[in-house]
């Protein structure tokens, strides 16, 4: 292989092969989501942090099988989305969720859980959850859902969507009257399918529209919203009656 030369301070240097140059400004260029994991099923948590560090484009920050360090566990090593379930010894996930959102509300926080109750549903969305995933989801859909919520999304299944979109229309009384936030034609296409819990991939093959251009539609509601998550505009388009 022929040997290239770059110019670093005035002083040549052989790179052999160029690829040991590239390969660590590759790392550098893609973006990694890190992942914070709080799970008391030892197996369950050490296939989460197996999944999370062997996935391009992820990386597992922690794992621990309870809440009892949870703020100094955030501070010692930063993350952007935590995955949380919901029963654990201790505090419970609804109440660290509470906690995380205080002290770190730019984390995004994905409630795990085997239930499928209207309770803890409609208690994790309202402590802060971004998103809600029950543990039988695939690894793949566990993925998605992370680069989902992270995006700014709000993963969650159909049917816990459904649930969600049934509690907000009993627990929240609707605002009168009901008010204009200016949100165009097809902004309001987009909300609609937030409401039912649909991802900005699902939303955009629904749609006939790319995927980054959800994000952007997405990203002028919340601005017109005066709201910073999908939890947040979702309740707001049912309370205010938007859509």
């Amino acid at each position: 292989m022929k040997l290239q030369k770059i110019e670093v301070k005035n002083h040549p240097i052989s790179l052999l092969p160029a690829f040991i140059l590239i390969r660590p400004l590759y790392k550098i260029i893609i973006s990694v989501i890190r992942v914070t994991i709080f799970e008391d099923n030892k197996h369950l948590r050490e296939t989460f942090k197996f999944l999370l560090s062997n996935a391009e484009g992820f990386t597992c920050t922690g794992a621990y099988p309870d809440c009892s360090d949870l703020l100094e566990s955030l501070a010692e090593n930063p993350c952007d989305v935590v995955l949380m379930d919901i029963e654990m010894p201790g505090m419970n996930g609804i109440d660290a969720t509470k906690l995380v959102k205080q002290h770190f509300p730019d984390i995004h926080i994905l409630i795990q859980t085997v239930f499928h109750e209207d309770e803890y549903i409609f208690n994790a969305i309202c402590a802060g959850a971004s998103g809600y995933i029950l543990k039988s989801t695939s690894p793949d859909g566990y993925l998605q859902a992370i680069k989902d919520v992270q995006a700014g999304g709000s993963p969650m299944t159909p049917g816990i969507a459904r649930r969600v979109l049934e509690l907000f229309k009993t627990n929240l009384q609707p605002a009168s009257p009901a008010k204009d936030y200016n949100l165009t034609t097809q902004e309001k296409k987009v909300l609609q399918l937030l409401v039912t819990g649909k991802s900005y991939k699902m939303i955009a093959a629904e749609l006939f529209l790319a995927t980054d251009t959800v994000k952007s539609h997405v990203g002028k509601i919340y601005e017109k919203l005066h709201v910073h998550s999908g939890t947040g505009a979702v309740s707001k388009a049912i309370r205010d009656k938007i859509v």
